[in-house]
């Protein structure tokens, strides 16, 4: 680690205190340094970090204690808050394997308030927070960062209502940098606009509270009744915004780079006997011009060149075929129109967006009002494709069933980051989607493991089905493919022998670990037949009827073992009174934490040497 003059001298949030307003910008210098440095090597998160340095040094400097919560919504800019509580020893081992968590995590520090990776929840468990304080009479102050990309969140908006009515202080921080990872759309973004262009508002209201406090005798009755009057007084001295109608005192907009604007808001807010919301204006990827330039290639990133900004590896993925084909079928069929919740460039939509950009909705950070909105356009004749990640997909469950599944309503599930997806660990695997999707009627899944199957179930999905189609597919590109594998069903495909009596059945891109898995067996003198399924729900009956001869059934699958696929596929054999030997490995129960994919995969026995070492020990087992 390079030398640095402040930063490896900071053990805790109370030594901030003691460096003044020019040291400590030099400290936020060596901060960014620090991330940039670091994210290159590991990847990460880098211009919503870098966006926050002098946000966070402003908060800790001013919220230092331990009994001081603050709770980072969706959590991907914590890495200031993590070098400067302790952890800067540690911050070259963040995403990686037994290392740092790249979001908060409660059990890595006492300064980590409430764990994240999703957003606009950071509101609703702050104001929990500081309701539990108050009830068992505890100190220190609580306070919510929130993003003005999670503030579309419907669940933020569930907490701000609530919050308004606590009669105790409580801070909301707005972080507005006018990004969530794409540019922030809808008329919540045009209203923060709109406030954003008046910086001197909160230097006026300050003058003016600061004056009330110093006057004698009236002062502070006066100030008591400003705040809660409704009257034009009020309204000229504290121009209400949609905030303070909702029961916060508002501060802002601040210079988010400024530590002094920051300092004065933050000492202001604490001094308030109710919930207060500073409005901070940011700019993403501040301080390194790549990032400043493209916040948004730069939100989410892998391995970098610091001097060039480049990434080192750079390759065709899933999303970007998907983007591809959803294109060329756009082009002949004018219903189709694709959703996101603020992923265009995540889900490989820049394209379509460009192309068909009145077909083209972007919901902002709006899961649940994605699907329910996809339905909407369902019923009035479009062909809706809603393209999210597995992870954020959880979200809307309840819009699938009740929205669109019990409707019949024909729209595509475009799964992107289906699977394991390795460093941002266990709030954004995409394990969960199978056994979320597989209890509701109406809706089929599709799981390729090649882009040309990816494109072939799109195809299905738009015109060979009805109903909620998902298609899931992982994160990256493809993998290993034996060369004389040719898919034939678009269902299922065996591959191998019929003549074994080991079957081994998968799906999407574990089929790649198989085949390599079958030639090791092979060699050793195990000869095993794949099954793969291309659709797990439902799954194919003529796939079950032909599995029913093999003695030996091993099932592998890269998601959780409760209701997933293989616990389904056990389920119809049985009906069927098969007897022969059966193997699931799945997710059993558990988060899987962040590490490498591939270390990830392994360490569940769902790579090829994994799958060698459960075949060979559950044959051994059979023969003993």
């Amino acid at each position: 680690m390079a030398d640095f003059q402040y930063l490896d001298k900071i053990r805790t949030p109370s030594d901030l205190r003691f460096l003044s307003i020019s040291e400590l910008n030099v400290l936020c210098s060596e901060i960014r340094r620090t991330i940039v440095e670091t994210v290159s090597k590991n990847g990460g998160h880098l211009a919503s970090n870098l966006g926050v340095v002098e946000l966070t040094v402003a908060l800790l400097k001013m919220f230092p204690d331990v009994q001081d919560k603050i709770v980072w919504d969706v959590g991907h800019q914590s890495y200031t808050h993590k070098i400067l509580t302790g952890r800067f020893q540690e911050i070259g081992t963040i995403r990686t394997e037994g290392g740092l968590s790249g979001f908060p995590k409660r059990t890595e520090s006492p300064y980590d308030a409430f764990n994240a990776g999703h957003s606009s929840t950071s509101i609703s468990a702050a104001y929990g927070i500081a309701r539990a304080k108050a009830l068992k009479g505890e100190d220190g102050y609580t306070i919510a960062v929130i993003g003005d990309g999670a503030l579309t969140g419907g669940l933020a908006f569930e907490g701000l209502n609530n919050a308004g009515r606590f009669k105790k202080n409580f801070i909301v921080v707005l972080n507005d940098n006018k990004m969530s990872i794409s540019r922030n759309v809808g008329s919540v973004a045009r209203y923060l606009s709109g406030i954003r262009i008046k910086p001197a508002y909160l230097r006026v209201k300050t003058k003016v509270e600061k004056a009330l406090l110093h006057t004698p005798v009236v002062g502070n009755p006066l100030r008591r009744f400003l705040k809660r009057s409704k009257s034009s007084v009020r309204k000229i001295v504290y121009k209400d915004t949609l905030f303070d109608d909702m029961g916060f005192t508002y501060y802002g907009p601040v210079e988010g780079h400024s530590l002094l604007e920051l300092e004065n808001a933050f000492n202001a807010a604490k001094h308030v006997n109710g919930p207060v919301l500073v409005h901070v204006v940011t700019t993403k990827g501040k301080g390194y011009q790549y990032a400043e330039n493209d916040p948004k290639n730069f939100h989410g990133i892998s391995s970098f060149d610091v001097e060039t900004g480049e990434p080192v590896t750079s390759k065709i993925g899933f999303s970007d075929v998907f983007g591809e084909k959803l294109c060329e079928m756009a082009q002949d069929d004018k219903r189709i129109c694709t959703v996101t919740a603020a992923m265009k460039s995540g889900t490989g939509l820049n394209s379509f967006a460009r192309l068909y950009k009145d077909r083209f909705f972007d919901v902002g950070i709006a899961e649940e009002h994605a699907v329910t909105f996809s339905g909407g356009l369902a019923a009035g004749g479009m062909l809706p494709v809603f393209a999210v990640y597995s992870t954020f997909l959880q979200r809307s469950v309840d819009q699938i069933i009740h929205d669109v599944a019990t409707q019949k309503l024909h729209m595509i599930l475009a799964i992107d980051r289906a699977g394991i997806v390795g460093e941002d660990g266990e709030t954004h695997q995409g394990v969960f989607d199978v056994a979320l999707l597989n209890p509701i009627p109406n809706v089929e899944i599709y799981s390729p493991c090649y882009f040309e199957e990816l494109r072939r179930d799109l195809q299905t999905a738009a015109y060979s089905n009805s109903g909620v189609i998902a298609v899931r597919y992982p994160k990256g590109g493809e993998l290993y493919r034996p060369a004389n594998f040719l898919p034939g069903k678009k269902t299922f495909d065996f591959y191998g022998g019929m003549s074994a009596q080991v079957l081994l059945v998968t799906y999407g891109r574990l089929f790649s670990y198989a085949c390599i898995a079958k030639e090791t067996l092979y060699k050793s003198g195990v000869d095993i037949t794949i099954l793969k399924l291309n659709r797990i729900k439902p799954i194919p009956k003529e796939a079950i009827l032909e599995s029913l001869h093999f003695k030996h059934i091993f099932f592998f699958e890269e998601g959780m073992a409760a209701g997933g696929t293989g616990e389904h596929f056990m389920y119809e054999l049985s009906r069927h009174r098969w007897n022969g030997h059966y193997t699931l490995t799945a997710i059993d129960n558990r988060y899987v934490q962040h590490a490498p994919t591939a270390v990830s995969l392994h360490a569940l026995h769902l790579d090829d040497e994994g799958m060698v070492h459960v075949v060979a020990k559950g044959i051994q087992e059979d023969i003993n």
